[in-house]
């Protein structure tokens, strides 16, 4: 594939809204619905992340609309999420919300390259246990960062979810949090029992438009989300100085490695619950570096593909990328006619509508499904769960995926074994002093000494057949402990005879020496018959050699 052509595939083209004629309305409908419902959710992360209010709601439009006509996915639905508010908390305690443009545009430029070298499958090798405790340590922290707007409190100093929250509550003035407990509580209670009543009521919403009226009336000592802007700020490139652009790089990449690891999950789990044609790893990374880089020019925050806004859009009836757009300009109608009505939010009932979420982003019947699978996905998924809420979003990630390497690479070589089998019929005298193995399963750094221990402490035979044809794995460190076992046999005057090495395991069973430790080239054989009547040759041989009487 040429260089334009491979290029010109990661960009949008006109089959995008092949389907739009017959599935408008639809995605008119959908467009809409996820909007109302991400407004909110835009809101709420903003603030939490500490960039503000307007930061959450721009990039839900600006990456939104971006994310949706470049991406990879014709239903994704992009914007500001909780995990990466959990990554941006630490980044603004150091650096200060100016930090967000900057590390915003670094993080989308990381993943756009990513994209463009067609790094997008990559994902595909996280495995489940991990997405799912990265998942659950998540909706922890989101929770947790929710406690101190809850009671009306400041977070505390440490930047630690859970300790930040304990001190929170340590400070806290219970007369003065009651107010602020009283709008969680609703918030909370209006969303989990409104869809009881009707599943296309958008609760969320309608929840903070109920707290907001009541709390303007009676004029509640509530805090607010503040003045906005009314339109949209000119795009202009973040300011930083060569000095100090060194210190972004390690965000910048760690906000690169969640966008990218969140989006594709997102695009894949859109994938498996809609009919709308799959989707394209490496473009979604592409749409999802741009939407970014374009959210960080007008003052936004770094975008990801959002799950649950994903989803609505699906059960919404969305077909095309137009609903997505749509879900932007909706909000885009927000800044520009409501923003004197938004400002009147108290930011405990966006802490109410967080709470909710985060704890929705948790199934038990999946984390029971997960612990229950084996000892080792259970150990996985909570040393993901714990290293996430502790220590670092990436970090666990990758000892998550480092875990489930060590047991998969553990069964794996438990999989393999050596097996002594009888020669085939007719027997003869000779067979007595003939060792058949059968080598099996996997034969690789993990397993290759254990495996050829028996084989080494065989005696008082003559000639050792070793049957390669049921080997499923043969890597170099496998092929070298063949090698050693076979100078170790020969040494001691054991011939040694190989039967059915694959085509596939040939390659490196030649380079790394197998075939040249043979006493013969004539010792590598296709077939087991021929093995066997070769090594019964070799015993009558031998012994006529040392029946000859000598002169």
């Amino acid at each position: 594939m040429n260089l334009s052509r491979s290029i010109g595939l990661l960009l949008p083209h006109a089959s995008d809204y092949r389907s739009l004629r017959r599935s408008w309305r639809g995605d008119l409908v959908a467009g809409i619905t996820v909007g109302i419902v991400a407004l909110p959710l835009a809101l709420a992360f903003g603030v939490s992340s500490g960039a503000g209010a307007e930061a959450g709601l721009i990039t839900a439009i600006v990456a939104g609309i971006v994310a949706a006509v470049f991406g990879g996915s014709n239903v994704q639905v992009s914007g500001p999420t909780g995990a990466m508010v959990v990554v941006l908390g630490p980044i603004i305690a150091v650096h200060g919300p100016e930090a967000v443009a900057v590390v915003s545009v670094l993080g989308g430029i990381i993943v756009l390259i990513a994209g463009v070298f067609r790094l997008g499958r990559m994902v595909s090798y996280i495995p489940w246990p991990v997405i799912e405790g990265f998942t659950f340590g998540i909706a922890i922290i989101i929770f947790l960062q929710q406690v101190p707007a809850a009671i009306g409190s400041q977070p505390g100093p440490s930047s630690n979810a859970f300790v930040s929250a304990v001190q929170a509550v340590g400070t806290t003035t219970w007369t003065e949090a009651a107010w602020a407990l009283g709008v969680v509580i609703a918030v909370a209670a209006v969303m989990i029992y409104l869809p009881k009543l009707h599943r296309q009521l958008p609760a969320s919403i309608l929840a903070i438009i109920i707290v907001t009226v009541i709390a303007v009336i009676a004029d509640l000592p509530l805090d607010r989300i503040g003045a906005l802007p009314s339109s949209l700020p000119a795009p202009a490139l973040p300011q930083i100085d060569a000095a100090s652009l060194t210190s972004f790089v390690g965000p910048a990449f760690t906000i690169a490695a969640l966008a990218a690891i969140e989006s594709l999950l997102s695009a894949r789990v859109a994938a498996s619950i809609s009919d709308t044609g799959p989707y394209d790893a490496d473009r979604e990374l592409v749409g999802q570096g741009l939407a970014s880089v374009a959210s960080g020019f007008f003052g936004g925050m770094p975008a990801t593909g959002a799950i649950a806004r994903t989803a609505v859009n699906v059960r919404s009836g969305a077909r095309t990328r137009a609903a997505s757009i749509i879900h932007g300009l909706v909000l885009l109608t927000v800044v520009y006619l409501a923003t004197t009505a938004v400002a009147q939010i108290p930011l405990a009932a966006l802490s109410g509508v967080l709470m909710v979420t985060a704890t929705r982003m948790i199934s038990l019947a999946t984390v029971r499904s997960v612990i229950t699978a084996s000892k080792s996905d259970a150990t996985v998924f909570i040393a993901t769960a714990v290293v996430t809420v502790s220590f670092d979003l990436i970090i666990a990630v990758g000892i998550g995926i480092i875990a489930a390497a060590f047991f998969a690479l553990r069964g794996l070589a438990a999989s393999g074994g050596v097996h002594r089998e009888e020669l085939p019929a007719p027997s003869a005298p000779e067979d007595d002093e003939i060792a058949l193995f059968r080598l099996d399963g996997a034969l690789f750094f993990g397993a290759a000494d254990r495996m050829t221990e028996e084989i080494n402490k065989i005696s008082n035979v003559s000639v050792v057949i070793l049957r390669l044809s049921q080997l499923q794995v043969l890597d170099a460190t496998g092929a070298r402990v063949i090698t050693e076992l076979v100078h170790s046999l020969e040494r001691r005057g054991i011939t040694v005879l190989i039967k059915g090495v694959q085509d596939r395991h040939l390659r490196v069973a030649t380079r790394v020496g197998v075939i040249a430790a043979l006493r013969h080239q004539n010792h590598l054989f296709t077939h087991l018959s021929e093995a066997v009547e070769h090594a019964r040759s070799h015993v009558r041989r031998s012994h006529t050699t040392s029946d000859t009487p000598r002169e």
